[in-house]
């Protein structure tokens, strides 16, 4: 009877110390997780903020894109006209009034589309806009044949 007293006891004291290292176990696991929640959720919000600038950055009356935040940007400008012996189909993306690239193409008769694109580092407040060249033209009848897009690809 002593022995299976004694044997109990021994498993009693087993299993507390292996609850006591269960739940400093739990503990430091409940520490991690909040820390990994501060940092997938602080820039998640971070994005956010990013994403709602982002979207007021364009202004569709001037056509002019301002730069919300220092960061890499990708940029589109697709250009569609009827085909003309007389015109060419040339516009120009614009940094800060500097060109950057063109889009540009040329027939006698039919649609003709040109297109180009480039990745830029900008700063807070830069403007990118598209011209097109004296002379120049492109279609467009409500249906966006010709258009101009860009996003930011990361914050830096």
């Amino acid at each position: 009877m002593l022995n299976k007293l004694t044997t109990m006891e021994k498993r009693m004291e087993s299993m507390e110390n292996e609850m006591e290292r269960l739940k400093t176990e739990n503990k430091e696991q409940a520490e991690e997780l909040m820390i990994l929640n501060k940092t997938t959720v602080e820039p998640n919000i971070k994005m956010d903020e990013l994403m709602k600038q982002n979207q007021d950055a364009y202004d569709p009356n001037t056509g002019i894109f301002t730069a919300p935040v220092r960061g890499a940007y990708a940029f589109r400008v697709f250009s569609k006209a009827f085909g003309s012996p007389e015109r060419d189909v040339t516009a120009g993306l614009f940094k800060n009034d500097q060109h950057i690239i063109s889009t540009h193409g040329h027939q006698a008769s039919g649609f003709i589309s040109s297109s180009n694109g480039v990745s830029l580092l900008l700063e807070e407040g830069d403007q990118m806009k598209v011209n097109l060249y004296p002379g120049q033209w492109i279609f467009d009848n409500g249906e966006h044949h010709s258009t101009f897009s860009g996003h930011l690809l990361f914050p830096m």
